[in-house]
């Protein structure tokens, strides 16, 4: 009661001070009343109105959109005549004739809110109204926001000097286009041409007389007229409706015929569905991606707040680097192998070399957060700060960062260690493996580091050990290298934890006890690819405004690693498909090299592999927590198997998908290894065998290699394309 007495003053006080004859002529009663109140005109800032934000494939086809506020400008000339008809003549049907303020309806407005016991017809100019929603839109704070509407006689003055800036800076027609494009008429739509699609489906140039109406009546009260809120919301929408085609028929707009038979047609709403953003996006991973990318790049702005307006401004259309191509062969190989309704989920990433440019984001499970199709609602192809969660362990496919800094450090191709069939870490403080912190380590682990299907010991070289993923071979060339200096290696590859941590610096690093994320994964591997040159992962390749100017973005290059050494990578990791632990599914009729990865307790399987042209990483994992549902004893995508390897589903699937991405791309092969400097071996060869006395050669018990009676003959070792515990 006391906001409606302050309402009624408010005008009163508003009404009086503008000194109102109603006779004279309107333009020379607000002339006189505004030079009485020495009121001038006030400019307005005026934001740009939310809007959709687009974002496209390479090709320039929209795959996804997302907005703050649904709303699609248009112009006043793709507004139904019956739809401006029916606004004015609700709202203000003298907006033509008079100035900023409309004294007669002010006036009016105030006698029938007083004799009325209540606020039953409001006074406000369609300008005004304008300038009201102008103040709520751009409000930073929710003081701000109810200050915009606040019944009180400053707040009015101020809305009539901003309206009469309004009024000398556009036209009516550009007032009254703006004023449709910025108002609310619920059910979620902003603007005229979205509540036209949201409430019958059809554009605003298209609206009838009765449904013109019905958005006429729903502008005023959107909130309490709002048809998706039940049945008393639509019988207040339908009065209000009825309301507006009577006014039209006073205004002359309408016939009395026309008015009532349009009160015999039922409300109409149709709750057409507004587009959703990224979830309804054909690629929701990918377009999640790009959402998140302009929240946490400061390319869009130097700070979170200035991201964030950036993003819930729209009116942008994003360029993007997703090949719908290679997505299509991602989601086809993946879908080949693991069901949609598995619990365990395979995602996949493709980037390109040299450019970091992302062509491809695909998962087995459908985004979303209906549990019972099984879908999920996280990114699980990214790392958190896109969306995702805290990834799976990387496994074996960590073992290429001591890899090449071992190589790095200057090992050739032929030098490695003697190994056995179990490691075992020294127990603390053990300075072996110093982080980089220079913190000494030890062996806490659960369990000694042990081999599997690789055999027992023996000598390994950085090829064979490679090629065979030996755990406990990797363990000790990482003690050979250093551990700060294999976290330095990947870190220079861009590997950082899935869920943003810092990474784990303990003796297994090698073995992938870190959680990563398949996109992470691919651009650590694009590296070798591209010779040593670390490019960040990149989604947007340029940005269009509202009005029409680009923004390029380019790649963020940079070399980490020695080309030749890069060289030496890509030779041992070819080998892997012809002599290692994916000789059983093969390569993909090109130059490729890669590695499988499978963790300790087969908790998740990986495989990541390049040509020189595309990277990409395949992981698969139960994202309702990988160490309580392992990939044993499981029946993924309709076939049983006893244990999830890198090379079970993740190898078979990273070899389609490449094949049918590359399908076009002309082969391209990689540089040879320069054999001067890592041909031969140096200070870590194979130990030469003694000569065998005679004697111990017939009693057949002769020593042989020195390390044999620890390790084991390396040549009765039996190689295998699987992998062991990680």
């Amino acid at each position: 009661m006391t906001r409606l007495l302050l309402a009624a003053g408010t005008a009163g006080v508003l009404a009086a001070a503008i000194a109102l004859p109603l006779v004279g002529g309107a333009g020379l009663t607000v002339k006189s009343s505004t030079e009485a109140l020495n009121l001038e005109p006030e400019n307005l800032a005026e934001p740009p109105l939310k809007m959709l934000t687009i974002l496209k494939d390479v090709n320039g086809k929209q795959i996804g959109q997302f907005y703050k506020e649904y709303r699609i400008p248009v112009g006043l000339d793709k507004v139904s005549k019956e739809m401006k008809d029916a606004i004015i003549a609700i709202e203000d049907y003298r907006f033509y004739e008079h100035g900023p303020i409309d004294i007669e309806g002010t006036a009016r407005a105030l006698l029938k809110n007083v004799t009325g016991g209540g606020v039953v017809q409001g006074g406000s100019s369609i300008t005004q109204q304008y300038v009201k929603q102008v103040l709520v839109n751009s409000a930073a704070t929710k003081a701000e926001a109810e200050a915009a509407i606040a019944p009180t006689l400053s707040r009015k003055l101020n809305e009539l000097r901003y309206a009469m800036a309004i009024e000398e800076k556009y036209t009516k027609d550009q007032i009254l286009e703006k004023y449709l494009n910025i108002s609310y008429f619920g059910a979620g739509a902003h603007g005229i041409e979205a509540a036209a699609y949201r409430f019958f489906g059809v554009k605003a140039a298209k609206l009838s007389l009765v449904q013109a109406a019905t958005l006429a009546a729903a502008v005023q009260k959107p909130v309490s007229t709002d048809p998706t809120l039940g049945n008393d919301a639509k019988g207040r929408l339908l009065d209000r409706r009825n309301l507006v085609l009577d006014t039209m028929v006073v205004r002359g707009k309408i016939t009395q015929p026309q008015a009532d038979e349009a009160k015999k047609a039922p409300l109409g709403y149709k709750n057409t569905r507004i587009p959703g953003g990224c979830e309804e996006s054909k690629y929701p991973y990918f377009c999640f991606y790009v959402k998140n990318e302009i929240l946490d790049n400061d390319d869009f702005g130097k700070t979170e707040k200035e991201r964030l307006d950036f993003l819930n401004a729209g009116g942008i259309t994003i360029q993007s680097t997703l090949d719908p191509k290679m997505q299509k062969a991602s989601e086809k190989a993946i879908r080949n192998y693991v069901s949609k309704k598995d619990k365990p989920v395979a995602s996949q990433a493709m980037i390109v070399p040299g450019t970091g440019e992302i062509r491809s984001m695909a998962a087995s499970r459908e985004y979303g957060l209906n549990a019972k199709k099984n879908q999920i609602a996280f990114n699980v192809v990214a790392d958190k700060a896109h969306g995702g969660g805290r990834g799976f362990q990387q496994g074996s496919t960590a073992k290429v960062y001591t890899l090449a800094a071992a190589l790095d450090a200057g090992m050739k191709l032929n030098d490695g260690n003697n190994t056995g069939r179990v490691y075992s870490v020294a127990p603390y403080p053990n300075r072996a493996f110093e982080t980089c912190g220079g913190k000494a380590t030890g062996g806490d682990a659960p369990h000694p580091v042990a081999n599997s299907s690789e055999g027992g010991g023996g000598f390994k070289t950085l090829q064979t050990g490679t090629w065979g993923s030996v755990n406990t071979f990797f363990m000790k060339l990482e003690e050979q290298v250093g551990l700060c200096q294999t976290v330095k290696m990947a870190k220079d590859l861009g590997i950082k934890r899935a869920d943003g941590g810092k990474l784990e610096e303990v003796p297994t690093f090698t073995l992938g006890v870190n959680e990563m994320d398949p996109v992470t994964v691919a651009n650590s591997y694009a590296v070798f690819a591209a010779r040593g040159v670390y490019c960040r992962p990149k989604a947007i390749s340029s940005v269009t405004d509202r009005d029409g100017k680009v923004m390029k973005y380019g790649n963020k290059c940079k070399e980490v690693l020695d080309e030749e050494v890069a060289d030496a990578v890509n030779s041992i990791l070819s080998g892997v498909f012809t002599k290692g632990t994916m000789s059983g599914v093969g390569g993909i009729n090109r130059d490729a090299a890669g590695k499988t990865g499978t963790t300790d307790g087969y908790t998740a399987a990986w495989f990541a592999g390049y040509t020189p042209d595309l990277a990409s990483a395949v992981s698969i994992g139960d994202p309702r927590g990988a160490f309580k549902h392992d990939l044993t004893g499981v029946t993924i995508g309709g076939t049983y198997y006893p244990y999830v390897y890198g090379a079970s589903i993740s190898g078979p699937i990273w070899k389609q998908s490449m094949m049918e991405a590359l399908e076009n791309v002309d082969k391209s092969s990689f540089f040879p290894v320069n054999s001067e400097r890592f041909g031969g071996c140096s200070d870590y060869c194979a130990p030469k065998k003694p000569k065998k006395d005679r004697d111990d050669d017939d009693r057949g018990n002769g020593h042989g290699n020195p390390f044999d009676d620890i390790f084991g003959n390396p040549g009765e070792q039996e190689e295998s394309p699987e992998e062991g515990d990680f």
